[in-house]
């Protein structure tokens, strides 16, 4: 509190709730409340974080990379400015940006069920990449690791929807790259600019809460080129949003084994999933024998200790 007879304009932020509803002229992000100056917020504040590196201090750089920001580690009892890697981490955000405009099927990872407007978010994903011709596949899997992933290689990439500290994920060991709802409503809504920041919060994105420019009818059948391969690369938008929220019908049936009589495949998921050699574990309840537990062999491997010293 010392800074407050030197700063006449310093504001301290407040842990908060993260379904708490904001008040008239107050911000809140990463769980943290600020009561600025409108008329200076944000880019007239510099920042002064307390605590050492971490995904906390990376989204803040990130969100606000204009601003300037100083850091101190009550560990180590040091203090730098920081900023220096924010240029490097927003290139590398505008890449997934590209790489989430030339993907063909995208993902969408539910990665939290607690954060209000959740289910609104996962609808508006699914409404924008419909419109934007690309097709979509809803996952919940629990804690992300690349394993997990790796067993979609039909899936281009991943767009995660999850509390906004966990929302820029690095996906650098991951087979396909994950990108965060805001830049994937950039990359699949071409009247949207990305403005050289990140928004983690999903909720900003939603009609509700902000009015982002809807994609324009002229733009239904465009062309332009990717920053990543250099190939030409066409835009198909489709005029209804109410269709992606519509099942496709099923497109046939088949014999699954001898106790069940058939099953339904769906046209696209289910379709290629039965044509992979490897379909996931098949438990087989009541054909495999009930054997007694036994006790194993002791020692090591090259000296167990019921074999016989030769």
């Amino acid at each position: 509190m010392r800074f407050a007879p030197i700063y006449s304009r310093v504001v301290f932020s407040t842990l908060s709730w993260l379904n708490e509803a904001p008040s008239a002229g107050e911000v809140y992000k990463f769980g943290r409340k600020f009561s600025p100056d409108p008329g200076l917020w944000p880019d007239g504040y510099n920042f002064f974080y307390v605590g050492g590196e971490g995904p906390a201090l990376t989204n803040l750089l990130l969100t606000w990379p204009r601003c300037t920001f100083f850091s101190f580690n009550p560990v180590t009892n040091e203090s730098r400015r920081e900023g220096v890697h924010v240029n490097r981490a927003l290139m590398k955000r505008f890449y997934l940006i590209e790489k989430a405009r030339d993907a063909q099927v995208v993902g969408i990872l539910v990665g939290t069920l607690g954060v209000l407007d959740y289910l609104s978010a996962l609808s508006h994903l699914k409404a924008l990449l419909h419109r934007a011709g690309k097709k979509s596949y809803l996952l919940s899997m629990g804690k992300l690791n690349p394993a997990k992933l790796a067993n979609f290689p039909e899936v281009d990439v991943f767009v995660l929807v999850a509390c906004p500290e966990n929302s820029l994920l690095d996906s650098s060991d991951f087979y396909r790259p994950i990108v965060a709802p805001d830049e994937m409503e950039v990359a699949c809504n071409p009247a949207r600019e990305w403005g050289g920041r990140c928004i983690t919060d999903f909720r900003e994105i939603l009609p509700a809460h902000v009015v982002f420019p809807e994609i324009d009818p002229e733009d239904a059948d465009r062309t332009d080129v990717s920053l990543i391969t250099g190939e030409l690369r066409s835009f198909r938008f489709s005029s209804g949003v109410e269709k992606a929220s519509v099942e496709e019908p099923s497109a046939s049936l088949v014999h699954r084994n001898s106790n069940t009589a058939v099953a339904e495949l769906g046209p696209a998921a289910a379709s290629f999933l039965s044509s992979r050699s490897w379909r996931g574990l098949d438990k087989a309840l009541g054909e495999t024998p009930v054997v007694k537990a036994v006790e194993g062999r002791r020692g090591i491997a090259i000296a167990y200790e019921d074999e016989a010293s030769g």
